[in-house]
């Protein structure tokens, strides 16, 4: 049986490596016969510099390069550069100077020298040769790691864009399920003959879905209390369809933060693929419950699990990906989707404005 394609051997693996080591020798070589002309007559010591220029541009290289993996792992250019470039200067000249007295240190020995040496005038005057091997070796690894995140976060900027754009025009798009609309106007038309009383708040509070909608649509983020209300009156026109099939549990309104907001119509694209994506009797009726945590940093939309079969065309599955866009576009903090048995729930972040 042959390997899968997207297997890599050893030998793949190992490529990246040996170019570098073979550049690095390259580099090493060339520096030996430019600073160490007098050698040529002795290729002993033409040797043994260029061995100890190895060393020195090998453990250079590979100690500025693993400082900047390191440093990217705690200190990013984009959060703190003024921060970055301290450490970068410090970890790169700590670092190196570490390797270049070690490098002596060795070379000392070899001769069979007092280790004290390591620190005589002599000694310290060759610390400038291998300094300025560190210093360009440092400008390009931390230059290239600059570069790197900095064509990263371009790349994840212009990505975020594109998916907030696809995710508006969705939203305009499908403001609300075309559906709900024809729903509406049945149920409405049977409040017109049998209780009239109920249909004029029906039309009212469908105005007032349709206002929000509107006003809305524009607007990146919109105030918790808002979306809350707006869910209200939502689910008011579906109580009026489903009846006792639908049970709800809204928050109280003290739980609401005042300076908390959400993207508008966060709360209308769960419950509406809530009401589509299960089914509801009276029997066993489809429960939705909307909460916040006691800190106010989270809005969980959850309802009971009882999925039913969908038409063609009647779900593109796009919903929840298209506001995971929007609120990646917005914060650091996820979208968090949990799938049990019983449940299916969905957590919101709710950002807040200064």
């Amino acid at each position: 049986m042959s390997a899968p394609a997207s297997t890599v051997s050893p030998a793949q693996a190992s490529r990246p490596w040996l170019r570098l080591m073979l550049m690095l020798l390259a580099v090493s070589a060339a520096i030996s016969l430019f600073t160490c002309r007098q050698c040529f007559d002795t290729p002993r010591e033409l040797l043994i510099n260029f061995l100890l220029t190895a060393l020195y541009t090998v453990g250079l290289w590979l100690t500025n390069g693993y400082s900047v993996d390191w440093l990217n792992k705690y200190v990013g250019w984009k959060q703190a550069p003024g921060k970055r470039l301290v450490l970068t200067l410090v970890v790169s000249l700590v670092g190196s100077l570490a390797v270049i007295v070690l490098v002596r240190l060795g070379y000392i020995l070899y001769r069979g020298q007092d280790p004290r040496r390591l620190f005589s005038a002599a000694y310290i005057d060759g610390y400038i040769f291998p300094l300025v091997i560190t210093v360009i070796c440092s400008l390009f690894m931390h230059s290239r790691s600059f570069l790197l995140g900095w064509r990263e976060a371009v790349v994840r900027n212009e990505r975020l864009q594109k998916e907030m754009a696809q995710a508006e025009a969705e939203s305009l798009r499908q403001q609300l399920d075309p559906h709900f609309m024809f729903n509406a106007l049945n149920a409405l038309t049977s409040l017109v003959e049998e209780e009239p009383k109920l249909a004029v708040r029906f039309i009212r509070q469908l105005s007032q879905v349709y206002r929000y909608v509107l006003d809305a649509r524009q607007r990146e983020v919109v105030p918790l209390a808002d979306e809350l209300e707006f869910a209200q009156s939502y689910l008011f026109l579906q109580n009026i369809r489903y009846g006792e099939a639908l049970r709800v549990e809204l928050p109280e309104s003290s739980a609401v933060p005042a300076n908390g907001v959400v993207p508008p119509l966060s709360l209308q694209l769960l419950l509406e693929n809530a009401l589509k994506h299960n089914a509801a009797s009276i029997s066993q009726p489809l429960h939705l419950r909307i909460a916040i945590d006691s800190a106010g940093k989270c809005l969980t939309v959850s309802n009971t699990l009882r999925p039913r079969r969908l038409g063609p065309g009647e779900s593109l599955g796009i919903g929840l990906p298209n506001l995971t866009a929007r609120y990646a576009h917005l914060t650091a903090e996820p979208v968090r989707v949990e799938r049990t048995e019983a449940e299916f729930i969905v957590t919101l972040p709710v950002l807040s404005i200064c």
